[in-house]
Protein backbone atom coordinates (compact mmCIF):
# COMPACT_ATOMS: atom_id res chain seq x y z
CA UNK A 1 0.00 0.00 0.00
CA UNK A 2 2.62 2.24 0.72
CA UNK A 3 5.00 1.46 -2.45
CA UNK A 4 1.51 2.54 -4.65
CA UNK A 5 0.85 5.59 -2.91
CA UNK A 6 4.44 6.21 -3.48
CA UNK A 7 4.48 5.27 -6.92
CA UNK A 8 0.99 7.87 -7.51
CA UNK A 9 2.57 10.61 -6.21
CA UNK A 10 6.07 10.21 -8.58
CA UNK A 11 3.76 9.93 -11.49
CA UNK A 12 1.64 13.11 -10.56
CA UNK A 13 5.31 15.09 -10.27
CA UNK A 14 6.49 14.24 -13.56
CA UNK A 15 2.80 15.24 -14.99
CA UNK A 16 3.12 19.09 -13.52
CA UNK A 17 5.53 20.62 -16.15
CA UNK A 18 3.38 19.21 -18.83
CA UNK A 19 0.79 20.98 -17.77
CA UNK A 20 2.61 24.27 -17.03
CA UNK A 21 3.97 24.21 -20.59
CA UNK A 22 0.66 23.71 -22.25
CA UNK A 23 -1.00 26.55 -19.93
CA UNK A 24 1.51 29.11 -21.34
CA UNK A 25 0.74 27.55 -24.99
CA UNK A 26 -2.69 28.47 -24.43
CA UNK A 27 -2.03 31.76 -23.27
CA UNK A 28 0.33 32.78 -25.81
CA UNK A 29 -2.03 31.88 -28.64
CA UNK A 30 -5.28 33.68 -26.85
CA UNK A 31 -2.82 36.80 -26.53
CA UNK A 32 -1.73 36.84 -30.31
CA UNK A 33 -5.54 35.92 -31.16
CA UNK A 34 -6.50 38.82 -29.60
CA UNK A 35 -3.65 41.24 -31.20
CA UNK A 36 -4.90 40.72 -34.71
CA UNK A 37 -8.23 40.02 -34.44
CA UNK A 38 -9.96 42.71 -32.15
CA UNK A 39 -13.83 42.66 -32.12
CA UNK A 40 -15.25 44.91 -35.00
CA UNK A 41 -17.22 47.06 -32.23
CA UNK A 42 -14.03 48.07 -30.84
CA UNK A 43 -11.68 48.18 -33.88
CA UNK A 44 -11.17 51.74 -35.64
CA UNK A 45 -13.54 52.17 -38.71
CA UNK A 46 -11.46 52.17 -41.84
CA UNK A 47 -11.21 55.64 -43.64
CA UNK A 48 -13.56 54.25 -46.17
CA UNK A 49 -16.56 53.23 -43.44
CA UNK A 50 -15.93 56.23 -42.28
CA UNK A 51 -16.58 58.45 -45.35
CA UNK A 52 -19.66 56.78 -46.18
CA UNK A 53 -20.68 57.21 -42.50
CA UNK A 54 -19.94 61.50 -42.66
CA UNK A 55 -19.17 62.94 -45.63
CA UNK A 56 -15.96 64.80 -45.48
CA UNK A 57 -16.16 68.28 -47.04
CA UNK A 58 -14.33 71.65 -46.95
CA UNK A 59 -17.02 73.99 -48.27
CA UNK A 60 -18.20 76.34 -45.12
CA UNK A 61 -21.73 76.26 -44.37
CA UNK A 62 -23.39 79.48 -44.62
CA UNK A 63 -26.78 81.19 -44.22
CA UNK A 64 -27.24 84.57 -45.46
CA UNK A 65 -30.06 87.35 -45.53
CA UNK A 66 -31.59 89.12 -48.80
CA UNK A 67 -32.93 92.00 -48.62
CA UNK A 68 -35.80 93.01 -51.41
CA UNK A 69 -38.35 96.09 -50.73
CA UNK A 70 -41.24 94.72 -53.05
CA UNK A 71 -43.64 92.27 -52.09
CA UNK A 72 -44.31 88.40 -52.69
CA UNK A 73 -46.21 89.08 -55.81
CA UNK A 74 -43.67 91.31 -57.68
CA UNK A 75 -41.61 89.31 -60.63
CA UNK A 76 -38.40 91.26 -58.67
CA UNK A 77 -39.56 89.42 -55.35
CA UNK A 78 -40.20 85.85 -57.12
CA UNK A 79 -36.92 85.82 -58.60
CA UNK A 80 -34.61 86.44 -55.69
CA UNK A 81 -36.46 83.72 -54.04
CA UNK A 82 -35.75 81.37 -57.00
CA UNK A 83 -32.08 82.75 -56.64
CA UNK A 84 -32.10 81.54 -52.73
CA UNK A 85 -33.38 78.60 -53.93
CA UNK A 86 -31.23 78.18 -56.81
CA UNK A 87 -28.29 78.83 -54.75
CA UNK A 88 -29.44 76.32 -52.09
CA UNK A 89 -29.17 73.49 -54.64
CA UNK A 90 -25.98 74.82 -56.69
CA UNK A 91 -23.99 74.31 -53.16
CA UNK A 92 -25.80 71.47 -51.70
CA UNK A 93 -27.25 73.41 -48.60
CA UNK A 94 -24.06 74.68 -47.90
CA UNK A 95 -25.36 78.09 -48.63
CA UNK A 96 -28.82 79.13 -48.04
CA UNK A 97 -30.48 82.44 -48.27
CA UNK A 98 -33.23 83.94 -46.05
CA UNK A 99 -35.40 86.37 -48.58
CA UNK A 100 -36.76 89.40 -46.35
CA UNK A 101 -39.50 91.01 -48.38
CA UNK A 102 -41.41 94.19 -48.16
CA UNK A 103 -38.32 96.32 -47.18
CA UNK A 104 -38.67 94.67 -43.56
CA UNK A 105 -34.28 95.16 -43.31
CA UNK A 106 -34.74 99.36 -44.50
CA UNK A 107 -35.14 101.26 -47.63
CA UNK A 108 -32.97 100.90 -50.54
CA UNK A 109 -30.63 103.19 -49.57
CA UNK A 110 -30.51 101.78 -45.73
CA UNK A 111 -29.83 98.30 -47.13
CA UNK A 112 -26.72 99.82 -49.83
CA UNK A 113 -25.24 101.09 -46.55
CA UNK A 114 -25.33 97.55 -45.13
CA UNK A 115 -24.02 95.70 -47.76
CA UNK A 116 -21.42 98.15 -47.74
CA UNK A 117 -20.44 97.12 -44.16
CA UNK A 118 -20.86 93.81 -44.39
CA UNK A 119 -23.95 93.24 -41.69
CA UNK A 120 -26.20 92.20 -44.70
CA UNK A 121 -25.32 90.30 -47.32
CA UNK A 122 -27.50 90.73 -50.42
CA UNK A 123 -29.84 93.36 -51.86
CA UNK A 124 -31.65 93.75 -54.83
CA UNK A 125 -31.61 97.45 -55.17
CA UNK A 126 -32.40 99.74 -58.30
CA UNK A 127 -29.44 102.09 -59.87
CA UNK A 128 -31.62 104.84 -59.44
CA UNK A 129 -30.81 104.23 -55.79
CA UNK A 130 -27.26 103.03 -56.22
CA UNK A 131 -26.05 105.84 -58.26
CA UNK A 132 -25.76 108.03 -55.33
CA UNK A 133 -23.61 105.92 -53.70
CA UNK A 134 -21.65 104.10 -56.24
CA UNK A 135 -21.79 106.90 -59.69
CA UNK A 136 -20.43 104.38 -62.16
CA UNK A 137 -24.11 103.33 -62.23
CA UNK A 138 -25.39 106.89 -62.67
CA UNK A 139 -24.93 107.19 -66.46
CA UNK A 140 -27.62 103.82 -66.47
CA UNK A 141 -29.96 106.05 -65.52
CA UNK A 142 -29.69 109.01 -67.58
CA UNK A 143 -32.75 109.55 -69.71
CA UNK A 144 -33.02 108.04 -73.71
CA UNK A 145 -29.60 106.63 -72.79
CA UNK A 146 -31.06 103.33 -74.13
CA UNK A 147 -33.18 103.62 -77.55
CA UNK A 148 -34.69 99.69 -76.65
CA UNK A 149 -34.99 96.96 -74.43
CA UNK A 150 -32.71 94.81 -76.76
CA UNK A 151 -30.23 97.84 -76.87
CA UNK A 152 -30.50 98.00 -72.77
CA UNK A 153 -29.28 94.27 -72.45
CA UNK A 154 -27.06 94.36 -75.09
CA UNK A 155 -25.30 97.63 -73.22
CA UNK A 156 -25.86 95.85 -69.70
CA UNK A 157 -24.45 92.10 -70.60
CA UNK A 158 -21.65 93.41 -72.94
CA UNK A 159 -18.27 95.17 -72.05
CA UNK A 160 -20.04 98.25 -70.37
CA UNK A 161 -21.76 96.77 -68.01
CA UNK A 162 -19.22 94.30 -66.49
CA UNK A 163 -17.11 96.96 -66.12
CA UNK A 164 -19.31 98.82 -64.12
CA UNK A 165 -19.87 95.65 -62.18
CA UNK A 166 -16.08 95.26 -61.57
CA UNK A 167 -15.68 98.66 -60.45
CA UNK A 168 -18.41 97.88 -57.48
CA UNK A 169 -15.23 96.15 -55.64
CA UNK A 170 -14.09 99.70 -54.61
CA UNK A 171 -17.57 100.09 -52.44
CA UNK A 172 -17.03 96.18 -50.75
CA UNK A 173 -20.06 95.19 -53.20
CA UNK A 174 -20.65 92.19 -55.34
CA UNK A 175 -22.34 93.29 -58.94
CA UNK A 176 -24.51 89.93 -59.79
CA UNK A 177 -26.21 90.61 -63.20
CA UNK A 178 -28.66 93.25 -64.07
CA UNK A 179 -32.18 92.88 -63.20
CA UNK A 180 -35.35 94.30 -65.22
CA UNK A 181 -37.67 96.93 -63.27
CA UNK A 182 -39.50 98.61 -66.33
CA UNK A 183 -39.75 101.65 -68.34
CA UNK A 184 -41.24 104.78 -67.98
CA UNK A 185 -43.03 105.89 -70.63
CA UNK A 186 -45.29 109.44 -70.96
CA UNK A 187 -49.21 109.91 -70.61
CA UNK A 188 -51.59 112.58 -71.50
CA UNK A 189 -54.84 113.23 -71.20
CA UNK A 190 -56.58 115.88 -73.38
CA UNK A 191 -53.87 114.55 -77.05
CA UNK A 192 -51.53 111.92 -78.02
CA UNK A 193 -47.75 112.72 -77.66
CA UNK A 194 -46.41 111.63 -81.38
CA UNK A 195 -43.35 113.28 -81.51
CA UNK A 196 -41.31 115.70 -79.56
CA UNK A 197 -43.15 118.78 -80.81
CA UNK A 198 -46.83 117.59 -79.16
CA UNK A 199 -44.83 117.58 -75.97
CA UNK A 200 -44.59 121.74 -76.18
CA UNK A 201 -46.17 123.75 -73.50
CA UNK A 202 -47.42 120.44 -71.92
CA UNK A 203 -47.40 120.31 -68.06
CA UNK A 204 -46.23 117.07 -66.89
CA UNK A 205 -46.02 115.41 -63.69
CA UNK A 206 -42.53 114.28 -63.24
CA UNK A 207 -40.14 113.22 -59.84
CA UNK A 208 -38.47 115.93 -57.40
CA UNK A 209 -35.24 115.01 -59.82
CA UNK A 210 -32.92 117.30 -61.26
CA UNK A 211 -32.69 115.15 -64.19
CA UNK A 212 -36.23 114.76 -64.80
CA UNK A 213 -37.08 118.65 -64.99
CA UNK A 214 -34.44 118.74 -67.17
CA UNK A 215 -35.49 116.62 -69.86
CA UNK A 216 -38.88 117.45 -70.14
CA UNK A 217 -37.89 120.85 -70.66
CA UNK A 218 -35.80 120.22 -72.99
CA UNK A 219 -38.85 118.67 -74.66
CA UNK A 220 -40.55 121.60 -74.70
CA UNK A 221 -42.68 120.83 -71.60
CA UNK A 222 -43.59 121.88 -68.53
CA UNK A 223 -42.28 119.95 -65.74
CA UNK A 224 -44.17 119.72 -62.30
CA UNK A 225 -42.87 117.94 -59.86
CA UNK A 226 -45.74 116.12 -57.35
CA UNK A 227 -46.29 113.94 -54.97
CA UNK A 228 -47.31 110.32 -56.24
CA UNK A 229 -50.77 110.19 -54.57
CA UNK A 230 -51.75 113.70 -55.74
CA UNK A 231 -51.38 113.10 -59.56
CA UNK A 232 -54.75 111.45 -60.12
CA UNK A 233 -56.66 114.20 -58.89
CA UNK A 234 -54.44 116.46 -61.22
CA UNK A 235 -55.33 114.42 -64.36
CA UNK A 236 -58.70 114.32 -63.70
CA UNK A 237 -58.92 118.07 -62.88
CA UNK A 238 -56.77 119.99 -65.53
CA UNK A 239 -54.10 120.97 -63.19
CA UNK A 240 -51.79 118.74 -65.23
CA UNK A 241 -51.48 117.47 -68.20
CA UNK A 242 -49.85 114.21 -68.20
CA UNK A 243 -47.27 112.11 -66.04
CA UNK A 244 -45.15 109.60 -66.75
CA UNK A 245 -44.08 105.65 -65.68
CA UNK A 246 -44.14 102.07 -66.61
CA UNK A 247 -47.41 99.96 -67.89
CA UNK A 248 -47.73 98.45 -64.25
CA UNK A 249 -48.44 101.62 -62.19
CA UNK A 250 -50.20 103.23 -64.87
CA UNK A 251 -52.90 100.25 -64.86
CA UNK A 252 -52.54 100.12 -60.97
CA UNK A 253 -52.81 103.88 -59.77
CA UNK A 254 -55.71 103.94 -62.32
CA UNK A 255 -54.15 106.46 -64.38
CA UNK A 256 -55.46 105.44 -67.57
CA UNK A 257 -58.36 106.06 -66.29
CA UNK A 258 -58.17 109.55 -66.86
CA UNK A 259 -54.70 109.68 -69.24
CA UNK A 260 -55.87 107.42 -72.06
CA UNK A 261 -52.62 108.20 -74.50
CA UNK A 262 -49.90 106.47 -73.71
CA UNK A 263 -46.58 106.83 -75.56
CA UNK A 264 -43.55 104.14 -75.89
CA UNK A 265 -40.73 106.63 -75.55
CA UNK A 266 -38.91 105.05 -72.57
CA UNK A 267 -37.30 107.89 -71.73
CA UNK A 268 -36.21 106.12 -68.46
CA UNK A 269 -35.44 102.66 -68.07
CA UNK A 270 -32.81 102.21 -65.09
CA UNK A 271 -32.06 98.14 -64.40
CA UNK A 272 -31.82 97.00 -60.96
CA UNK A 273 -28.82 95.17 -59.68
CA UNK A 274 -28.57 92.09 -57.31
CA UNK A 275 -25.81 93.21 -55.03
CA UNK A 276 -23.99 90.98 -51.96
CA UNK A 277 -21.21 92.03 -49.90
CA UNK A 278 -17.55 91.59 -50.61
CA UNK A 279 -17.16 90.27 -46.65
CA UNK A 280 -19.82 87.78 -47.27
CA UNK A 281 -18.48 86.60 -50.81
CA UNK A 282 -14.81 86.06 -49.24
CA UNK A 283 -16.85 83.83 -46.93
CA UNK A 284 -17.56 81.45 -49.37
CA UNK A 285 -15.12 79.04 -51.08
CA UNK A 286 -14.72 79.39 -54.90
CA UNK A 287 -17.14 76.71 -56.17
CA UNK A 288 -19.88 77.96 -53.92
CA UNK A 289 -18.80 81.43 -55.54
CA UNK A 290 -18.94 79.67 -59.11
CA UNK A 291 -22.17 78.23 -57.51
CA UNK A 292 -23.95 81.66 -56.55
CA UNK A 293 -23.09 83.61 -60.22
CA UNK A 294 -24.43 80.93 -62.04
CA UNK A 295 -27.91 81.41 -59.38
CA UNK A 296 -27.71 84.77 -59.82
CA UNK A 297 -27.43 84.43 -63.86
CA UNK A 298 -30.91 81.85 -64.23
CA UNK A 299 -32.63 83.70 -62.02
CA UNK A 300 -31.94 87.44 -63.73
CA UNK A 301 -32.89 86.24 -67.23
CA UNK A 302 -35.88 84.12 -65.70
CA UNK A 303 -36.65 87.68 -64.04
CA UNK A 304 -36.24 89.91 -66.95
CA UNK A 305 -38.84 87.51 -68.65
CA UNK A 306 -41.21 87.60 -65.82
CA UNK A 307 -41.27 91.66 -65.44
CA UNK A 308 -41.36 92.04 -69.50
CA UNK A 309 -44.44 89.81 -69.17
CA UNK A 310 -46.22 91.66 -65.61
CA UNK A 311 -45.47 94.97 -68.38
CA UNK A 312 -47.60 93.04 -70.99
CA UNK A 313 -50.34 91.98 -68.81
CA UNK A 314 -50.73 95.22 -67.70
CA UNK A 315 -50.78 97.36 -70.84
CA UNK A 316 -53.65 94.68 -72.63
CA UNK A 317 -55.91 95.33 -69.40
CA UNK A 318 -55.72 99.20 -70.29
CA UNK A 319 -55.87 98.75 -73.98
CA UNK A 320 -59.23 96.57 -73.29
CA UNK A 321 -59.99 99.84 -70.94
CA UNK A 322 -59.93 101.80 -74.46
CA UNK A 323 -56.36 103.24 -74.09
CA UNK A 324 -54.64 103.71 -77.02
CA UNK A 325 -50.29 102.92 -76.61
CA UNK A 326 -48.70 105.33 -79.29
CA UNK A 327 -44.98 104.02 -80.51
CA UNK A 328 -42.90 106.79 -81.95
CA UNK A 329 -38.94 107.49 -82.67
CA UNK A 330 -37.35 107.32 -80.14
CA UNK A 331 -34.01 108.75 -81.08
CA UNK A 332 -36.14 111.86 -82.26
CA UNK A 333 -36.48 112.65 -78.36
CA UNK A 334 -32.77 111.12 -77.47
CA UNK A 335 -31.55 113.59 -80.38
CA UNK A 336 -33.78 116.62 -78.28
CA UNK A 337 -32.22 115.75 -74.47
CA UNK A 338 -28.83 115.26 -75.63
CA UNK A 339 -27.75 118.75 -73.53
CA UNK A 340 -28.79 117.11 -70.69
CA UNK A 341 -25.40 114.72 -71.22
CA UNK A 342 -23.25 117.69 -70.51
CA UNK A 343 -24.55 117.79 -67.09
CA UNK A 344 -22.67 114.30 -66.52
CA UNK A 345 -18.87 115.02 -67.44
CA UNK A 346 -18.15 111.82 -65.75
CA UNK A 347 -19.68 109.92 -68.32
CA UNK A 348 -18.09 111.94 -71.24
CA UNK A 349 -16.61 108.42 -72.80
CA UNK A 350 -18.91 105.73 -72.15
CA UNK A 351 -22.04 107.68 -73.28
CA UNK A 352 -20.82 107.44 -76.90
CA UNK A 353 -19.84 103.59 -76.63
CA UNK A 354 -23.43 103.32 -75.51
CA UNK A 355 -25.32 105.01 -77.94
CA UNK A 356 -22.96 102.99 -80.57
CA UNK A 357 -24.60 99.93 -79.84
CA UNK A 358 -28.10 100.87 -80.30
Amino acid sequence: MKKSIALLLAVMLMALPLVACSGNNTSSQTSSSASTSEPASSAAPSQEAASEAAPASDEPVLNFKLAENQGKDNPVSQGVQMFADLVKEKTNGTVTIEVYLDAQLGNENETIDQVQAGTLDFARINTSALASTADEVGVFTLPYIFTSTEHKYKVLDGEIGQKVIEDLLKYNMIGLEYWEAGSRNFYTVKKPVESVADLKGMKLRVQQSDVAIRMVELLGGAATPMAYGEVYQALQTGVIDGAENDFVSYYTSGHYEVARYYTLDGHMAPPAMLLMSKTSWDKMSPSQQQAVKEAAREACLWQRQAMQDYQNEARAKVEEAGCTIYEVNVQEFQDAVSEIYNMYPQYSEVIPQIQALS
